[in-house]
């Protein structure tokens, strides 16, 4: 995928030229990418294949939830490169004027699906037996906090049921993760009868899944991925989007569940 050098983006390089401040990508560059917690398996292993093809550029990760990347953009915090799980938090940049024009584009989609401990302990089948059993106290939900993504699908889910989260919360059968790695290593620890979770990451944990969210639930669950205007390595910044974007990429992200959205 090639996307035209826009005026911002021009400038972006103009300044980093002039500035004499950044080494050359040949010289050793450092791209650092925010990329959502649900990415960080697939991301190293790219991260690594990306090395033979740009051995002069470090790609240096920060994985996170979506919300805390974004406050920490927010802050200042080097960033050229950020994909978030959900188009909430790249919507906040963009309407601030954070994002280098025509650089944003739709990555990935993935799925939310209830997934379960190593043998079932709860006997969760289905999101309709799961809202049944929340509602009569006698099951234990992991879920993502209000300002992650994935909790924020789940609260989607809680809507589509008519679940009261803050009524369920007082009553015991909810507990939190400030990101969907800690949901997930509830899930897997089996501490909780079940959490609400990304396909990906059940796939990656090896964890059961019981049922998957349709899209009247919660809608898509729609990767974005937009590099910084402010990044002082715009040209090294795309090229690793445009990596991104590749049937090479493509093949490592479909092998843990996700659906590449570009070609």
């Amino acid at each position: 995928m090639k996307r035209r050098i826009t005026l911002p983006l021009l400038l972006c390089l103009l300044l980093t030229a002039c500035g004499g401040t950044e080494p050359p990508a040949d010289s050793g560059v450092a791209l650092h990418v925010f990329a959502a917690a649900s990415m960080t398996e697939t991301m190293d292993q790219i991260i690594g294949l990306y090395k033979d093809a740009a051995p002069g550029v470090t790609v240096v990760p920060t994985y996170d939830s979506s919300g805390t990347l974004l406050t920490q953009i927010q802050e200042g915090a080097d960033c050229d490169l950020f994909i978030s799980a959900a188009p909430k938090q790249m919507n906040t940049l963009e309407e601030a004027g954070s994002l280098a024009e025509n650089s944003r584009l739709d990555l990935l989609e993935n799925k939310v699906v209830l997934a379960v401990p190593e043998g079932n302990p709860g006997t969760i089948e289905t999101f309709d037996q799961l809202a049944e059993r929340l509602g009569s106290g006698d099951v234990l939900l992991a879920m993502g906090n209000s300002d992650v993504p994935v909790g924020q699908y789940t609260q989607k889910i809680f809507a589509y049921y008519g679940l009261d989260e803050a009524a369920l919360a007082a009553s015991g059968v909810l507990t939190y993760g400030s990101n969907v790695k800690e949901v997930t290593t509830q899930v897997s620890e089996a501490t909780v009868d079940c959490g609400i979770i990304y396909a990906t990451d059940a796939f990656s944990a090896g964890l059961s899944v019981v049922d998957e969210a349709a899209a009247e639930m919660c809608g898509q669950v729609i990767y974005p991925a937009a590099m910084l205007c402010g990044s002082p390595h715009p040209e090294e910044a795309e090229a690793f989007l445009d990596f991104l974007s590749s049937p090479e990429a493509g093949a490592v992200f479909a092998g843990v569940g996700f659906t590449p959205l570009t070609d």
